[in-house]
């Protein structure tokens, strides 16, 4: 969530009426184990839904690259989703066999997505200056990613003095 913008065209820019609030999106994708950070995408505005914003930026792959992401990714060749209930349906036994299946593979993701959250910045109001938002998401990656060890530092670190 960022601080409402003061000029009017930028509030119609970050404004989600899904979450009813000027909002920041952010994108991560993280490895199939869960060991590493492999991209961020951060301060893109908020009314963007995830698969645009996946589209926008899966040039940066392999074509060929399988992904697996949650029901805002439905309708993406290259992202494996789970089964959504059908409108007035209920899912077959086998169907929920499936996405409890596919959510034990998941598992991973969502712990690692968890840990960013910790730092509070996702969630709560930014209250910097909107421009850092990109900044401050990337550091706490880098933090998370040494706190796992997936970061790995040079063996010497010279103080400032």
């Amino acid at each position: 969530m960022r601080e409402r913008p003061g000029d009017n065209k930028k509030q119609e820019e970050y404004y989600s009426g899904k979450a009813s609030k000027h909002t920041f999106k952010s994108q991560i994708i993280i490895l199939p184990n869960g060991s590493d950070i492999v991209d961020v995408v951060a301060g893109e505005p908020g009314p963007k839904s995830d698969i645009t914003l996946f589209r926008e930026n899966r040039d940066n792959f392999d074509p060929q690259q399988k992904f697996q992401g949650d029901l805002g990714y439905l309708g993406e060749d290259l992202i494996d989703t789970p089964i959504k209930t059908p409108r007035k349906g209920k899912l077959t036994i086998d169907q929920k066999k499936q996405n409890q299946e596919f959510s034990s593979k998941r598992v991973f993701f969502e712990h690692r997505i968890r840990s960013v959250k910790i730092f509070r910045v996702v969630q709560e109001r930014f209250r910097l200056n909107p421009k850092k938002y990109e900044q401050v998401i990337l550091t706490i990656c880098g933090l998370v990613r040494f706190r796992i060890g997936a970061l790995i530092l040079p063996p010497e670190i010279h103080a400032f003095a």
